[in-house]
């Protein structure tokens, strides 16, 4: 019963939402401005067909139906409406659907009594902590209120986003929080932040009342407690969690600082071992042997540094000291350039006589052998 209620329910609601837009379009081309004054869509069919023709405004007593300010503004302004003038018979039509509307919003109400009636009877303790009409989606969405009993809080929590957790799972993003359980009113009550939490909690206790109200027995009794119990603690966690604001589960943010591996192995330097002199004193000692130019800069040095002791002044010896060592590195680098040159002129030299003499054999092997024939 409780099934095809919800069902019902449903269905009614989509069909008055289309009547009151046709309405609302169809009695616009006549009196658009009423469709601004009066929002409410019951009220608004009431007042169509009270009122009939918009010239019919002034004679008609709106307060049964509308607040004294909003009679006074729709007939002030049903006296300078810009619509368009209709035929009797458009307004015969018009006022039929507006009956329509009435009757169907009239027996709506009446279902939805029945519907909190039933389930109040069947599931106390869920109407208590999701009401009538999220309770009876839930049952609805199960197929029944033992089969809604079996299933575990996890499950309870995303009834009816199977297709989001689904493509979540698929693509291997984040999964839903909530399904229809959302349309609560106690997590309409929370804040955006916590509202994945209170449904954890919501769905922990729909679970637990669920099966309460499907598989307790009569001598228990099905008594609200659980249900009224449940509901209290909800509320007092989301009033705490909006008056302290979301914590962490160890109370502080605490930063850590990367780790960053830093090795410690030495490398081996073979030559600390070894007892003979290095290369770079044995290169410093053939310099010294071979052009005599070591012994000359260390010389210079030595007099330049006496020379600044005995008299100390600003900075013209260093200049004295830079000039000779750039003088002595001239004359270096020009005996080194000569002694290239020198050893190139000599191999070609070599490569020439080469050439002459391989030439000469040639000569006479080729002599040889005229002679021969």
């Amino acid at each position: 019963m409780v099934v095809q209620a919800v069902s019902l329910l449903d269905d009614l609601d989509r069909e008055i939402n289309n009547y009151i837009m046709r309405c609302r379009e169809w009695y616009g081309w006549h009196f658009p401005e009423l469709s601004r004054i009066i929002q409410d869509h019951q009220s608004y069919a009431k007042a169509v067909r009270l009122m009939g023709m918009r010239t019919n405004a002034q004679n008609c007593d709106f307060s049964g139906i509308l607040s004294k300010e909003l009679e006074d503004r729709v007939k002030s302004e049903a006296e300078i409406s810009m619509g368009t003038d209709i035929s009797d018979s458009d307004m015969y039509h018009i006022s039929g659907l507006c009956t329509q509307i009435i009757d169907l919003a009239e027996y709506r109400t009446e279902l939805a009594d029945y519907l909190k009636n039933r389930m109040m009877i069947l599931a106390p303790n869920l109407t208590i902590l999701l009401g009538e009409l999220v309770g009876a989606r839930l049952i609805s969405h199960a197929g029944s209120l033992v089969n809604l009993a079996k299933y575990p809080a996890s499950t309870v929590q995303i009834l009816g986003a199977e297709k989001a957790l689904f493509r979540a799972l698929k693509t291997k993003r984040s999964t839903p929080k909530y399904g229809l359980i959302y349309h609560a009113s106690l997590i309409g009550q929370a804040h955006s932040k916590i509202k994945g939490k209170v449904a954890r909690k919501l769905a922990a206790k729909v679970s637990l009342a669920t099966r309460i109200d499907a598989l307790a027995d009569d001598s228990q009794g099905t008594a609200t407690e659980c249900g009224v119990r449940n509901r209290a603690y909800i509320e007092e966690f989301i009033r705490k969690s909006q008056e302290q604001g979301p914590t962490r589960i160890t109370g502080r943010a605490t930063k850590h600082e990367k780790y960053t591996f830093s090795s410690t192995v030495k490398r081996y330097e073979p030559g600390v071992d070894s007892t003979q002199r290095s290369a770079k004193k044995r290169k410093f000692s053939e310099v010294d042997d071979e052009g005599g130019e070591m012994k000359k800069k260390v010389e210079i040095k030595e007099e330049l540094d006496d020379g600044l002791d005995e008299q100390p002044g600003p900075s013209k010896p260093k200049h004295k000291k830079r000039e000779l060592e750039g003088e002595q590195n001239d004359q270096g680098s020009s005996k080194k350039k000569h002694k290239k040159k020198h050893d190139e002129e000599q191999d070609d030299q070599q490569q020439q006589q080469q050439q002459q003499k391989s030439s000469k054999k040639k000569h006479k092997k080729k002599k040889a052998e005229v002679e021969e024939e």
